[in-house]
């Protein structure tokens, strides 16, 4: 429709309301989808006419056009709900829920399940989400201006909430213009004419009433057509192939784009959801990113809000975030994150000696004190900046020079060296990639330690490679790159097998930013000439060509949660620049102040967390609050920078590595990363790369017949750690937790660190929560400050269903969604699934027989569950369809552990049989199994639980058996360590991981606890238990179970047979397990020591 056609639907609408018409008026509206009438729809709202309401709405956007359309109509249709319940007209709810709530459930069945559950409360308002709604007016209120934001943030609304400014009765003027025009067109014009109609021209006529035809037939405006609304986002993203209309965020970085919207939220659309390698806009999210919670937070109209995720089933990694209910009612917190220049990593912290000089950095996106580095003579190096340990070395080396192209091998030829341009992590650490100055990208799996080994060697480009990125479009793990030959290039990162290539830049691409918005993945480029474009991963062209400031040299970079672009360059002349863009215009949003004028190379930055910009410039790094242009603060890091350094900042945001002049790494810190690289300082003497291949028993070794063998080197034979006995209270501190239980089976630490739950014998549970306050002001559990026992108002306990019989029979099993929403918990009987704020039960599904004695969630689909059972199957249950969709058998007894690991696909499995099994996530299959090796003098224990860890690395396996703790490797199961204890210690009663996969936490039942170096299995620390427990207990007590902390690597918890619940942490704020502290003024350490214990030599 043309302009001028647009217009005239606007001066009709005009007419229309000043003639009173008001219904038609409103029926234009909809039906040319040119103007929203906001006081119109506030109007209907505010009366509760939701017809009317929902067919306004349908002439603008409807339910899937995108996020922000689906959330209104789920607001709206979520109030109706609720007002009919708050009627108690449950006829008219269930309708509701079936015709109009129920189109969600595609998005989000738990969701839907949860809103459903609603209906069995005699009160909806019991719900805690739902505990601030008050009456029906102000309900309306609150979600009417939830609904204002969404609508002017949707890109669909766009230009539509504004009527033009026009003069009174305007169309009326026109007419009116057009009749004194065509007057003065008449060849015999009359005085005063009566003018008796619009439907002919006007004409005076010929004295002999001859006709005269009048230019004004020569049409002006062409016929005004229905306008349906803006077509929904396309399953290949920002950028519709011409001539389409855009219509994501991206859209105006193509000329003379259509549509365009702004970078404000809708916010996820359901509860949460399953966290994926490609989650829409990271949102904490992160992310990510179907959780059942009722998330009431409003819509931010500045950027997309990292929204918290309650609680719910669907948080796995591949989520597709869904916040369907944010609506905050009166008294209700918000948790928004204050920042101070306190917070930044400014204080020198570390000195790393690398030797050559620093070209390109990147922290591990899970251990974050370890770093990946590149240098100028084609060095990559891992250091654990902590104990300034360098993990791991490799020098510049073609692994097969055979297969190079020829124009690579005479480069070789002439000269055999070859600078790093970029080091970068993928996004699980399992792999890194490096980018060479010589046509090749070397891709390696990391599995922990000084164990890297090459994955791939890919020759990418013709002369340098310039940059490397990770990505996953469609769930496949992919390699970016670019080069000197001008073009970009997309490679499978399994494989090796070039997927895309992308030309169209006149310049040598220097980067590539490859991100995801929504369910559409794109990559950002820029060329050495200061061109920025963006590709699909369709091979159908640049969907962008943009300059950058200064047709600079330029990075691109989003913030942590994927909401606000970011670029920062120099020009061939020196001059840098540091950008925000403003993605629904391709223009730059704001130019941040204080970058230098003459900068030497290109001036490297990086995003701080959703709040900061560091840049390296001028032998300093400065650094920018996001929202606002002015420099906030800088720092020399004490000297020796070079003028425009290579810095990197950590995934948290407390460290960051800058290079030096003299071939080094400075680590900043702030107060939280100072507090990390002290407690891993003394990590230790414990290292990855200790020997493989002997069985630790009383102090001997002895070789494994299937175990790899691999020969020490000095370092490693020197790193012996001397043994710490704890036997009094006062070397450590200890904390027994409010309440005790019947005998605990069960414990475990929320993921966010915050709280402990414990099962315990009989089929109860119990969650203690730490609260923020002055001594504890993140709220994480700790020995020092008690918590409280948490329990809703209404009142509910969560306990499992059981069955009468033999209570050695009964295998207590229980597993913990990743956001901490829902415990999946078995005793004997049903399956039971608990909200974990309200502690409801949400359902009960498999009776007995069989019985569930081991749980474990699908990581990629929290609605998957595999189940072991006590007739020796695993089934693989679907919680969304009550489904058993796989049934697995393989052992010969009760199934007793189960482990997922998403970077391997597989599931292993042990059981009372002492038997571990593999599993390949795919198609169920068995891939291998192999019998654990009892030790002699040890008979099998037929109600023996073999339980099951997967390492950090997601490959090693601790496997935890009464009689021995060993390490194997999946998916071969190839047996990497054994331990057994002394007789004198009992049998191991459970153990565990600790957060970082340095250290194995080990109970028996003699009640001590060992703690174990994680890869070499030596006995560094053992806990006697007279230093935590009381003395001349009545009877034999002793932990059953035990659980580490998700984020401190020295603390760890037990749950007793007394059924008390203790939390354990070494001495002092600082405190390592196994390290003694230095004598003083000649007195030696309060903890003794045993060299001669059992331990690995």
């Amino acid at each position: 429709m043309s302009s001028l056609s647009r217009e005239l639907v606007f001066l009709i609408l005009q007419f229309l309301d000043e003639e009173k018409f008001k219904e038609t008026v409103h029926r234009l509206e909809k039906e040319s989808g040119f103007f929203f009438n906001m006081r119109y729809f506030e109007d209907s709202v505010t009366a509760g006419e939701w017809d009317d309401v929902e067919k306004y709405l349908s002439g603008f956007t409807k339910v899937d056009d995108n996020r922000y359309s689906m959330k209104i109509f789920f607001e709206i249709r979520k109030q109706k709900y609720l007002e009919a319940l708050d009627k108690k007209d449950h006829a008219k709810a269930v309708e509701i829920l079936v015709k109009e709530l129920k189109v969600f459930s595609t998005f989000n069945e738990e969701l839907f399940k949860e809103i459903t559950m609603l209906l069995t409360l005699t009160n909806f308002r019991e719900n805690e989400q739902l505990s601030k709604y008050g009456d029906t007016k102000s309900a309306r209120g609150i979600m009417l201006g939830e609904l204002k934001k969404l609508i002017e943030a949707n890109p669909l609304f766009r230009d539509k909430l504004q009527f033009p400014t026009l003069k009174n009765s305007r169309l009326r003027t026109l007419i009116n213009q057009s009749l004194n025009w065509q007057h003065q067109l008449c060849k015999n014009p009359r005085p005063n004419p009566d003018i008796k109609t619009l439907f002919v021209d006007h004409s005076c006529g010929h004295p002999n009433g001859a006709h005269v035809s009048s230019p004004a037939t020569n049409h002006l405006m062409g016929p005004v057509p229905k306008v349906g609304g803006f077509p929904p986002l396309g399953a290949h993203g920002p950028f519709q192939p011409t001539p389409a209309p855009l219509t994501t965020s991206l859209a105006g970085w193509m000329p003379n784009p259509s549509v365009s919207h702004p970078t404000v939220s809708a916010g996820p659309i359901g509860l949460g959801a399953p966290n994926s390698a490609v989650s829409m806009l990271k949102r904490p999210r992160t992310p990510p990113t179907n959780s059942l919670a009722m998330d009431y937070q409003t819509a931010d109209s500045e950027s997309v809000l990292k929204r918290p995720r309650p609680f719910g089933i669907s948080d796995g990694i591949n989520n597709l975030p869904v916040n369907v209910l944010p609506v905050t009612y009166p008294g209700q917190s918000h948790a928004h994150a204050n920042y101070s220049t306190d917070d930044l990593p400014k204080n020198v912290s570390r000195v790393l000696s690398q030797g050559s000089a620093i070209k390109s950095m990147d922290f591990h996106p899970v251990q974050q004190t370890m770093l990946l580095v590149g240098t100028n003579l084609g060095d990559i190096a891992i250091w654990e900046v902590g104990s300034k340990d360098k993990l791991v070395s490799r020098s510049f080396k073609v692994w097969d020079l055979s297969s190079c192209t020829v124009n690579l091998q005479a480069s070789l030829a002439s000269e055999y060296t070859a600078a790093v341009n970029r080091v970068v992590w993928s996004p699980d650490g399992g792999l890194l990639g490096v980018a060479y100055s010589k046509h090749i990208v070397h891709i390696y799996s990391y599995h922990g330690g000084d164990d890297l080994r090459n994955h791939l060697e890919i020759d990418a480009h013709a002369g340098n490679v310039n940059d490397l990125a990770f990505s996953q479009p469609n769930q496949q793990l992919c390699v970016v790159t670019c080069g000197e030959d001008k073009t970009i290039k997309v490679w499978d990162a399994v494989t090796g097998n070039k997927l895309h290539t992308f030309e169209g830049h006149e310049a040598p691409v220097y980067s590539v930013c490859p991100h995801q918005k929504e369910n559409i993945q794109f990559i950002f480029s820029t060329a050495v000439d200061g061109k920025i474009k963006a590709w699909l991963y369709d091979n159908m062209g640049s969907r962008v060509d943009y300059d950058a400031p200064g047709r600079s040299c330029t990075a691109m970079a989003y913030c942590a949660d994927g909401t606000r672009l970011f670029s920062c360059g120099t020009s061939k002349e020196g001059e840098s620049f540091i950008v925000e863009w403003n993605e629904s215009e391709g223009a730059v949003k704001r130019t941040y102040l204080g970058l230098g004028k003459r900068s030497v190379g290109v001036v490297q930055f990086d995003t701080m967390k959703n709040k900061f910009l560091v840049a390296g410039d001028e032998f300093h790094v400065k650094f920018w609050d996001m929202d606002s242009v002015d420099l906030l603060t800088t720092t020399n890091a004490d000297g020796g920078l070079p003028s425009s350094p290579c810095l990197r900042i950590n995934k948290e945001g407390t460290l960051l590595a800058v290079s030096t002049t003299e071939n080094g790494i400075k680590i900043l810190s702030n107060a939280e990363g100072s507090r990390i690289l002290l407690s891993m300082a003394n990590r230790g003497l414990e290292s990855s790369r200790a020997p493989h291949g002997s069985v630790a028993k009383n102090g001997d070794n002895r070789s494994l017949p299937d175990i790899k063998p691999r020969i020490p080197d000095e370092a490693e034979k020197s790193k012996i750690w001397k043994l710490t006995e704890i036997s009094e209270h006062s070397q450590l501190r200890t904390l027994r937790l409010p309440d005790t239980l019947l005998p605990v089976v069960k414990l475990i630490y929320t993921n966010s660190g915050g709280a402990i739950l414990a099962l315990a014998e009989n089929a109860l549970h119990k969650l203690w929560k730490w609260q923020k306050s002055e001594r504890n002001h993140l709220g994480k559990a700790n020995s020092s400050v008690p918590p409280q026992l948490w329990q809703p108002s209404s009142g509910v306990i969560m306990t499992n269903d059981t069955r009468e019989g033999n209570k050695e029979d009964v295998v207590p099993c229980f597993a913990l969604s990743k956001n901490d929403s829902y415990v999946m918990s078995a005793s004997g009987g049903k399956i039971s699934l608990f909200n974990m704020m309200t502690f409801k039960t949400m359902t009960t599904f498999m009776a007995p027989p069989p019985a569930a004695t081991s749980l474990a969630f699908h990581p990629q689909d929290n609605n998957i569950i595999a189940i072991g059972m006590d007739d020796s199957s695993i089934q693989i249950y679907n919680v969304r369809v009550d489904e058993v969709k796989s049934k697995l058998k393989g052992h010969q007894k009760r199934v007793t552990g189960l482990a997922f690991s998403n970077v391997l696909n597989v599931l292993v499995s042990s059981g009372a049989d002492s038997q571990l099994c593999v599993w390949s996530m795919d198609g169920w299959e068995k891939q291998a199994s192999k019998q654990i090796q009892i030790p002699s003098g040890h008979s099998p224990n037929p109600l023996a639980h073999t339980r099951v860890q997967f390492h950090q690395d997601q490959t090693h396996v601790l496997v935890v058996h009464a009689s021995q703790l060993a390490i194997y490797e999946a998916p071969k199961l190839e047996s990497m360590k054994q331990w057994i204890p002394k007789e004198s210690s009992g049998s191991v009663t459970d153990a565990v991981y600790s957060c970082d996969s340095q250290s194995i936490y080990a109970a028996f039942d003699d009640g001590s606890v060992s703690i174990l170096t994680a890869t070499t299995l030596q006995l560094k620390c053992r806990i006697g238990p007279s230093s935590y427990l009381p003395s001349n207990p009545s009877s034999r007590v002793y932990p059953a179970t035990i659980a580490a902390h998700p984020s401190e690597p020295n603390q760890f918890a037990v749950g007793l047979t007394d059924g008390g619940v203790h939390v354990i942490e070494p001495p002092g704020p600082e405190g390592k397990w196994g390290m003694s502290p230095p004598p003083e003024n000649g007195a030696g350490p309060s903890v003794s020591s045993a060299p001669g214990s059992d331990q690995a030599r």
